[in-house]
């Protein structure tokens, strides 16, 4: 047993240190000698990669980021040991990513580490959750708003299936994400939110 307790330990680090890597700020230093946190919105993750860097590279960071989440939500299948439910480990990863060791305790907004956690743990879900994100952003051009409004949809369905385990970390992550978007509410109420260059609400904003 004081193996197994290890064993969780060891992995928990791990998770957390995946979670931790930085890498739109890495990605930005290594190929463009930009650090993003310096320019747009000063945020690490995909979306201001992809207005900074551009797709290419926020393409890269977005991968990155899946893969956190999903290969620490594995850990548990790497290290064969079934004692702890490995959303746990996703959920390291995903503090990790938030509160990086790599970047003075601060980080991104999770989404996409998020998904990863979801890849690993149950596929239906995140190509449901990928699905209903990809719309929201085509009818809205806002990718803070399709992330908003994805979140709470996976918790619906989570509760339908009656994972219980994962419905509970589908609320608080809902939650963790509302409220760590909470200037893009802001800015979405006052017609202000950044858009992507396509999608219906970009032309109807270009319209006026």
């Amino acid at each position: 047993m004081n193996s197994e307790i290890e064993k969780i330990i060891l992995m928990l680090i791990l998770a957390y240190l995946l979670g931790s890597i930085p890498s739109g700020v890495w990605i930005g230093k290594a190929f463009f000698h930009i650090d993003i946190r310096q320019h747009g919105s000063g945020n690490i993750g995909t979306t201001n990669t992809y207005r900074v860097l551009g797709p290419i590279a926020g393409t890269i960071v977005m991968a990155m980021d899946i893969s956190k989440g999903a290969v620490a939500t594995l850990l548990p299948v790497f290290f064969n040991s079934n004692l702890v439910n490995p959303l746990l480990f996703g959920l390291a990863a995903i503090l990790g990513h938030t509160f990086s060791i790599f970047d003075h305790f601060k980080g991104g907004k999770a989404v996409a580490t998020s998904a990863g956690m979801l890849l690993a743990y149950k596929p239906s879900f995140f190509f449901l959750a990928a699905g209903i994100w990809v719309v929201i952003i085509l009818l809205t051009s806002m990718v803070s708003l399709a992330s908003i409004i994805t979140f709470p949809c996976i918790a619906i369905a989570t509760f339908l299936v009656h994972d219980t385990y994962l419905f509970i970390l589908a609320v608080i992550l809902t939650i963790f994400i509302v409220y760590r978007h909470r200037t893009n509410i802001n800015r979405i109420f006052h017609g202000t939110e950044s858009m992507v260059p396509f999608g219906l609400g970009n032309v109807l904003r270009n319209r006026r």
